[in-house]
């Protein structure tokens, strides 16, 4: 029998609880009223494949480039009493989706952010060849705006061959993107390293009607000559974005910085 899929809330001065997925109908207005990210006119966001917490210098990265973040999509992220530390010191809620375990701790995907969600949706698909999982995960914020923020967090999957499970992990994301009535920040390791993932990734975010962020300098981890990680978006403006290079991870982390609020009406 498959395990149940569902997500790990991690709250400073509280017990760890499991959240499971919550259902496509509470989307809209009856999702129940929360606190706005702060300060989200203006809204920082930063993703990483932290590699498991392997390297050396992983949380000086973390937290330096990450700084003033409302918002932290990490990959392959272990659930280690130091990271668990910096994310309940820093940040309302720590959001993770156990893909799969290790000796000790869970690694998958995990989202820190600066107000609780208000809807969380964890999202796991099998690896056909190793038999591992990868996850995803999606979340909802306020903004101070009065707009619902749907943020998508996702490690793809890797070894597969042709695009079927590849396409078959991305669908459910892009169900509860078309029931979303507002802004969407979709990003993470997206595993886009053949043309035919590219071209399925990008057919994907044209059909949900999601732009590209682009980056000037662009140091993005590669394979086969393909960048890895990507941020995509809707209803929002991208003010500045940025890769940073680093040894902390096999992947350089992705900065970006949007413009949330609404455009007033004349």
């Amino acid at each position: 029998m498959r395990k149940k899929t569902y997500a790990m809330r991690y709250v400073a001065g509280q017990p760890a609880e499991q959240i499971f997925p919550g259902a496509l109908a509470h989307l809209g207005p009856d999702l129940p009223p929360g606190a706005a990210l702060p300060n989200s006119n203006i809204l920082r966001v930063m993703v990483w494949n932290i590699f498991k917490q392997q390297r050396a210098d992983w949380l000086s990265v973390l937290r330096d480039y990450g700084k003033d973040a409302q918002l932290v999509l990490l990959q392959e992220a272990q659930t280690t009493p130091e990271l668990i530390r910096f994310a309940t010191s820093n940040y309302l809620a720590a959001d993770q989706v156990p893909a799969f375990m290790l000796p000790q701790h869970p690694s998958g995907v995990m989202t820190l952010s600066a107000a609780h969600p208000v809807y969380c949706c964890p999202l796991r698909e099998r690896e056909p060849l190793l038999r591992l999982s990868k996850s995803a995960l999606v979340t909802v914020y306020p903004l101070l705006d009065g707009r619902l923020l749907m943020v998508v967090n996702i490690h793809a999957v890797n070894f597969s061959i042709g695009i079927d499970v590849y396409s078959k992990q991305l669908d459910p994301i892009g169900e509860q993107i078309a029931n979303h009535k507002g802004p969407v920040i979709m990003a993470g390791d997206f595993n886009a390293w053949s043309k035919q993932r590219i071209n399925a990734l990008y057919g994907f975010a044209g059909n949900i009607q999601l732009e590209e962020v682009r980056f000037p300098s662009d140091f993005r981890k590669r394979a086969f000559g393909r960048p890895l990680d990507f941020i995509f978006y809707r209803d929002l403006s991208v003010t500045s974005a940025s890769v940073m290079e680093t040894r902390a991870s096999d992947h350089n982390p992705l900065r970006v910085e949007f413009m949330a609020g609404q455009p007033l009406a004349l």
